[in-house]
This record gives C-alpha cells, structure tokens and sequence, in this order.
C-alpha cells in the first residue's frame, strides 16, 4: 500500500532543504509541549514507537500534506489517545478532561530525564542470520508489511526490487512490521545494506554515490 510519507524518489515535492546547523531544538514553544505530550502519553505504556509511527503514516493525505512536522505528531496521538481508550472524542473536542482517577502509570517529570538517558533499546536475542557482509541482497518487491494488509513497514518503496550489499550486520532486533500492529516483537537480523545511487534514481549527484538502508532479514533475498 502506498503511503503518503513514503516521498523518496518521487517527483513533484521539491528539493530537500537541509536546516542550518546550531538552530533552536524548537522553532515554536509549541513543539515543546507536542514532544512533552507524546513522551508522557508514550509512559502509559498502551502502544509502542512502532504503533505511533503507523499511525502517523496513517493521517489522511491532505493532512499529512499540509501539517507540519509535530503537527502529524499531535494528529497521530489523538488518533491513539482515542483508539485506546484514553481519551474520548467530546474530551478532545472540549478540551478538557472528564474526572478520572490518574492513571497508574502517569509519567511525571522527575522520570523524564532517567526514562530519556535509559532509551529504549530494540536489540533481541536470535538465530544466525542468513547474510554475511559482502553478500549481494535483492529488497522484496512489492515494499509491503507482508504480515497486515497496509500495515507499517520500513521498507521504502524506492528500493523495493533493488540489488544492493550487506555493510554491517547489527544482530537481531524487534520487527516494526509485526511490533506495530500487536503481533509481537518477533525479531529478526538487521542488516546495513548499500545500494547504488545510479540504480535507484537514474542520475546520482556524484558517481558512486550510495544509499544505505537498516533492513531487516525478511525484507531481503539473495540475490
């Protein structure tokens, strides 16, 4: 399933505008608290960084088009907040909450900086991997989430069907294509693979240039 965040390789979106170093963390006090929200909704521990990707690729095109940045990122956690329960619809729409107890888990804000400087650490254990550096790997064709008809993948679509190497192999780790729809974790080796720049996009910036992907092994064959 094509999705509108999946922009790589498409015409039509204009150039890639890289910010200038040394900018403020946030442009608008705004985004502060959009970040604070998300990181204190994510504490609750009713979904995890994979369901809230999904359901940032889930925003209805015209949105994701027009939003910015941490405007998907508030979208999106409404979306969650209500599909778990959390949150009602009159709730958001009033802009206050009904009373409720608090709930068990609430994240405050002496757990912020501990919960930030531990991270979230997504390496599994697993078997041997199938794949040595060097080997010469094809990206599965079509760059779908073959477990959840539309469901999350990180595969993009541009290297779908595309031959590129195997760089680095970095063990096994939790699988966003099942991880994001509740299926479990079901790890699986990650690989680094290089693919030419000439053979995704037909005219690279400089020759030789490269793109490398983390892929994970079921989104490979060899090729």
């Amino acid at each position: 399933m094509t999705r509108v965040h999946d922009m790589g390789g498409r015409y039509g979106d204009g150039p890639v505008v890289p910010e200038p170093q040394g900018i403020v963390p946030f442009e608008n006090d705004w985004h502060r608290r959009a970040l604070a929200l998300t990181l204190a909704a994510g504490g609750l521990g009713a979904w995890n960084i994979d369901t809230s990707r999904h359901a940032r690729e889930c925003l209805a095109p015209k949105d994701y088009a027009r939003f910015s940045y941490y405007e998907k990122w508030i979208a999106a956690l409404a979306d969650l907040l209500v599909a778990k329960g959390l949150v009602t619809e009159a709730e958001l729409a009033a802009g206050t909450a009904e009373d409720a107890p608090p709930h068990p888990r609430l994240f405050r804000s002496e757990a912020v900086t501990p919960a930030l400087a531990k991270g979230s650490p997504y390496v599994r254990s697993g078997g041997a991997p199938a794949f040595a550096a060097g080997d010469r790997v094809r990206a599965r064709l079509p760059a779908r989430n073959a477990l959840v008809p539309g469901g999350h993948t990180r595969l993009p679509s541009y290297a779908a069907g595309q031959v590129g190497t195997v760089v680095l192999l970095h063990g096994a780790h939790v699988f966003p294509d099942a991880n994001a729809h509740g299926l479990g974790e079901q790890p699986q080796s990650l690989y680094t693979v290089a693919f030419g720049a000439a053979d995704l996009w037909g005219a690279p910036e400089r020759a030789g240039d490269e793109v490398t992907l983390d892929l994970w092994e079921s989104y490979l064959e060899r090729a």
